[in-house]
């Protein structure tokens, strides 16, 4: 295996999407015929850097049926957990099988259809480059930022120095991203993504400058947003 070989895609899709108010989970929801999963597992296995790909889906989904003969072996298919760490967890330890012992991880979001091939390259190239633990995609925060009470009023403005908007994908050795997880577990530390459990080792990981285009779909105008975004990548590419 080469070492471009090394650079596999983990995608955890075994949540529910509340948030979008409908009964489809919304990693199965359309974005120009296809559906946000499959444009995520697209922009990772079309990229010549990635190996191949390993899908986390809930024990109850059949619906990613309908996408395996598109993919064949390029994407691999395990079962997720309650929470998305439980599910990264489990398609890291079935990756841990089949690829080498030097290989990366590239945690991405199902909800997130419009990840860029030039971001991939630079996360990659920045981690490997500088030679550290891992590194995430983000955004710097441009807006002011408010902490509120309970009741909706404004406590304090917090200062934005510093802060960034974490994206994926979040770039990780697999055997570190397995024991950060494991660890984070049992110290009842908060999991809130990838970069959160390599940090409960006291692991400082490198951010690194993605495209604000690598958006979320969490409500339903998202999707529109997710529209025009993809429109504006053809037309780019032409």
């Amino acid at each position: 295996m080469s070492a471009e070989q090394r650079y596999w895609g983990i995608i955890p899709a075994s949540g529910v999407g509340q948030r979008m108010g409908g009964e489809l989970p919304k990693q199965y929801l359309t974005l120009h015929d296809k559906t946000l999963l499959q444009h995520a597992i697209e922009r990772m296995v079309n990229h010549p850097r990635i190996a191949g790909v390993v899908v986390a889906v809930a024990a109850t989904d059949d619906r990613w049926r309908a996408l395996e003969n598109s993919f064949g072996d390029q994407v691999h298919w395990v079962t997720g957990g309650v929470e998305r760490h439980n599910s990264v967890l489990n398609a890291l330890c079935a990756l841990s099988k089949i690829a080498p012992p030097d290989a990366w991880a590239l945690v991405h979001d199902a909800a997130r259809p419009c990840l860029r091939s030039d971001d991939i390259d630079h996360l990659i190239d920045e981690v490997e480059r500088d030679s550290v633990i891992g590194g995430i995609l983000a955004t710097p925060v441009s807006d002011t930022m408010k902490r509120v009470n309970q009741t909706g009023g404004i406590v304090e403005t917090v200062n934005r120095n510093g802060l960034w908007r974490a994206l994926t994908p979040q770039m990780f050795g697999v055997e570190m991203l397995i024991a950060a997880i494991e660890y984070a577990m049992k110290q009842d530390f908060p999991i809130t993504d990838e970069a959160s459990a390599i940090e409960s080792l006291g692991h400082s990981p490198k951010v690194v400058a993605g495209h604000p285009d690598n958006i979320k779909i969490t409500i339903p105008q998202d999707l529109e947003l997710a529209h025009l975004y993809l429109k504006t990548q053809q037309s780019e590419a032409t």
